[in-house]
């Protein structure tokens, strides 16, 4: 019989197609979490499941060492966003700094994939950046400072002096970076800062500095710059200013600029979505109107959920699609639109249900009073909703616990979830 001393060692090797398959699946799942996380039917939990899964995948190509570094290499011939994301984050576990440079410097001149180089450099644990983030703040290169800066965002954590200086540099994507990070990190001291920025020359940076400005306690000077950014339709800081306009705005105040959306067939979509953020109950019997327009339906439907608190799957309060209805993208080669459905997941809303429901507790809601989720917006009450809500309600709740106490930090909705679980919990003991 063989002593163990006697039985043969071997080393472990990785199985290059198990590695391969980490990387492709890395990718994919990244994708995957950038539609979840903007979600209107994804919750907290979901992205837990779908994180865990990524974690897992990034974990064997950590594990298999230079070989998962090579997989990813291989990957990047793709430089798409998830696998620009898997090997950044990859090179900041091993702090493999020449890798991470070049990594970096492709995503500079890919401007389709920063948003995943930012996320992968604030996906990785603090013990992995200690040192790096600091590197990456003070680096003679602005773009470098951008992404440690949106990196330190997703750890809540404050980058520092630095921001003050980064607010007025002359490249423009970095200050608009540190005009973001400005509000959402709660910095008081750079509201005067933020308020001049709000004309500056770069849109991003206008819009930025506008909604900063905001969530540092500013309600009227930063009104014009935000109006602004509104009024370009079809781009996303268009939909985000016109979410906070109407979170700030009394029913009053927000009448004529919701008449003249509702008027204009290109801006009814974005009439709805205000509708819905600033939660006057009287807009209500409008948002059921809309329900029989396939077109509109799911839309009218989130809206009537975000003042009611209602989840209408759940409750029973959701139909069958129209039978000739057809949205997204299709198979036909000779068509050019192949943009997912921005209503995909949506219930589709029953109109007679929900004006059952509404005649039912309209009462419970006074007009002009601006309601969240079934509720006036407190801190207990967003806090529940940033815990149990659907991704978009996350989203704005997140603003308004911002709104009802000027320079906290903006919770980041978008950072790994088990993070979020975390900081959730140390939310509510406060």
């Amino acid at each position: 019989m063989k002593t163990a001393d006697a039985i043969p060692r071997y080393a472990a090797m990785p199985v290059g197609l198990v590695v391969m398959r980490h990387a492709e699946e890395s990718a994919l799942l990244c994708n995957q979490r950038f539609f979840l996380a903007g979600s209107a039917h994804a919750r907290l939990h979901h992205l837990r499941r779908l994180d865990d899964r990524l974690a897992a995948h990034l974990d064997g190509l950590a594990v298999a060492g230079e070989a998962g570094s090579r997989a990813c290499d291989a990957a990047l011939g793709n430089a798409g966003r998830g696998e620009v994301f898997a090997a950044t984050v990859l090179a900041v576990v091993n702090h493999d700094l020449p890798r991470l440079d070049r990594l970096l410097a492709l995503a500079e001149a890919l401007p389709a994939v920063r948003e995943a180089s930012a996320l992968a450099v604030g996906w990785a644990a603090a013990h992995s950046l200690r040192g790096l983030a600091k590197d990456l703040l003070d680096s003679p290169l602005a773009f470098r400072r951008s992404t440690a800066i949106a990196a330190c965002d997703s750890h809540m954590v404050d980058p520092g002096p630095m921001l003050a200086e980064a607010v007025v540099d002359s490249d423009a994507t970095l200050r608009a970076q540190a005009l973001r990070a400005a509000g959402e990190c709660g910095r008081i001291d750079l509201v005067a800062a933020c308020l001049a920025a709000t004309a500056d020359n770069d849109p991003a940076c206008r819009f930025w500095a506008a909604r900063s400005a905001v969530l540092l306690g500013e309600r009227h000077r930063p009104v014009r710059a935000l109006l602004d950014a509104a009024l370009v339709p079809g781009t996303p800081q268009s939909l985000q200013a016109l979410s906070l306009l109407f979170k700030l705005a009394t029913a009053e105040q927000a009448a004529p600029l919701l008449a003249d959306m509702r008027g204009k067939p290109a801006r009814l979509r974005d009439a709805v979505r205000g509708a819905g953020a600033l939660g006057d109950p009287r807009i209500v019997p409008w948002l059921l109107s809309l329900m029989d327009d396939p077109g509109l339906a799911r839309i009218a439907g989130e809206a009537f959920s975000t003042i009611t608190g209602l989840d209408l799957a759940w409750l029973d309060l959701e139909c069958r699609p129209p039978q000739d209805f057809e949205s997204g993208p299709d198979d036909d080669p000779a068509h050019d639109d192949v943009s997912m459905d921005e209503d995909d997941g949506l219930p589709w809303p029953d109109p007679a249900k929900l004006g059952d429901w509404w005649r039912a507790n309209a009462e419970r809601f006074q007009p002009g009073q601006r309601y969240f989720m079934g509720g006036l917006p407190s801190w207990a009450h967003c806090v529940g909703v940033l815990g149990s809500g659907f991704q978009r309600q996350r989203i704005a709740a997140a603003e308004h616990l911002c709104l009802l106490r000027p320079g906290s930090k903006l919770f980041p909705t978008q950072a790994p979830a088990w993070r979020q679980l975390r900081w959730i919990a140390q939310t509510q003991d406060n």
